[in-house]
């Protein structure tokens, strides 16, 4: 039976930690040798621009042995009308899996339900969780742990956000999360983290007192693909959710600092954090590349 991945809840806590440690296997060269996906196809359907997922997926399915199909939607039919459903079931019948990078998370559910192939969320407006998956692996690799660990995210509540309340649920990890007025979380992504959460789970306004005590410290862009519109008006509102080191001194001494990239250098991250012994976002971006090879080789082989 077919397996998909679009948001963190397709894995059970056992899974992810099975994921996890597999990608640290991954990352040490274990098994470098091995191509347990020799002769597989796994297409990448990519509305939205990319560099570390489109870049990571690519090595990381060529080092397993596979091959990756890279298209842009206005290239093939869907651009030209062509319904999500029949798509999906033609591609089905060529690959073996569809990793796709869209704005609706509509879509991908549509996508899924109609495909009989596994289908991963390389990103929606509404989840990230392959990022997720590599933040979780930055944090156990640094910490030792991720039961217990305090991790402030600060910033606008966005696909990022509502991804790292899911894995912080799976994995007992205590989030809290600084955000403005309007600009929280997805409430149903909330309502069921809380509903089924091993940790505390807590928004609120003050960056300073999100931040303090905490072992990881994670911010992202202000305004992410598609908003360009609201630029300016939500850089206003969040103009005081930077992390300076004014704000990470309120953190635990040996804490790290996370970061998606790209940065908005300035805006929502200094460059003395994002540069500074703290920050572990280069770790971070190489480790998509190591969990995302263990969620393929646990989905297909």
């Amino acid at each position: 039976m077919k397996r998909d991945f679009l948001t963190l809840w397709d894995l059970s806590s056992h899974e992810i930690n099975h994921l996890l440690k597999r990608a640290i296997e991954l990352k040490s060269g274990k098994d470098a040798h091995k191509c347990p996906m020799i002769g597989k196809s796994i297409a990448l359907l990519f509305e939205k621009a990319s560099t570390r997922t489109r870049v990571s997926l690519e090595v990381g399915i060529y080092q397993l042995g596979a091959k990756a199909i890279y298209m842009n939607p206005k290239e093939i039919q869907l651009g030209r009308g062509e319904t999500i459903r029949d798509t999906a079931k033609v591609l089905s019948r060529y690959l073996d899996a569809i990793v796709i990078r869209t704005f609706s998370h509509d879509m991908l559910i549509e996508f899924a339900s109609n495909s009989s192939i596994p289908v991963i969320n390389g990103l929606s407006n509404l989840h990230h969780p392959c990022q997720a998956l590599a933040d979780l692996m930055t944090i156990l690799e640094t910490k030792g742990r991720l039961k217990g660990i305090r991790l402030a995210y600060i910033g606008d509540g966005n696909n990022v956000a509502n991804s790292l309340i899911e894995a912080a649920s799976r994995m007992g990890i205590n989030l809290t999360i600084a955000c403005p007025k309007g600009y929280e979380p997805d409430p149903d992504v909330l309502k069921r983290a809380r509903a089924s959460a091993k940790s505390e789970i807590v928004i609120l306004r003050d960056p300073q007192k999100a931040v303090n005590g905490a072992d990881a410290v994670y911010t992202d862009v202000w305004v992410s693909m598609g908003q360009e519109k609201e630029s300016r008006a939500k850089r206003a509102k969040l103009k005081s959710y930077q992390i300076s080191n004014k704000v990470l001194s309120y953190a635990k001494k040996d804490a790290i600092v996370l970061h998606c990239l790209p940065a908005h250098r300035g805006d929502e991250i200094t460059d003395d954090v994002l540069d500074g012994p703290q920050s572990v976002v280069i770790d971070q971006a190489e480790n998509r590349l190591h969990t995302q090879k263990a969620l393929l080789e646990f989905l297909l082989t």
